[in-house]
């Protein structure tokens, strides 16, 4: 979500705790300088302890993402996020493969395994032209060329 509106998430969920994390490091009710130094956020149950959501707040100008990893990436809000039949709001599924690309965990290799063969040719070449940008040494472009 756009960095400017997260204290509009943070307000609907006040019985609960934001906690920012990064680098391997969790800050427990980040203040305002965890916040600042941080674009990753989880939602807490302070009862259980369990986490519940994840969110990312992200560079915007206005209605424009900017991607943190390559600036001159910048993509309408209304271009990336699209919406299931019932309304619910989801990223496009390239851009999370993008963000998940940095790391390439075992889980994420996975994901981009199993999401690889529902994606339309369009949405490959602009995953492959992002990571081009973005990570051009990827071993997904491989997989990505192949038609």
């Amino acid at each position: 979500m756009p960095a400017a509106g997260f204290a509009e998430i943070r307000d609907r969920f006040p019985e609960y705790v934001f906690d920012a994390v990064g680098s391997g490091r969790v800050w427990v009710g980040a203040g305002a300088e965890a916040l600042a130094a941080t674009h990753q956020t989880w939602l807490r149950d302070p009862v259980s302890g369990q986490f519940l959501f994840d969110v990312f707040r992200e560079p915007h100008e206005g209605g424009t993402w900017i991607c943190r990893r390559d600036g001159s990436l910048r993509l309408p809000y209304d271009t990336i996020i699209e919406r299931t039949a019932d309304g619910i709001p989801y990223l496009v599924p390239e851009l999370v493969l993008l963000f998940k690309a940095k790391a390439a965990r075992p889980k994420d290799h996975a994901d981009f395994d199993g999401v690889l063969p529902l994606l339309s040719q369009a949405r490959r070449d602009v995953l492959s032209g992002w990571l081009t940008r973005v990570h051009p040494e990827h071993p997904w472009l491989a997989k990505l060329a192949r038609r």
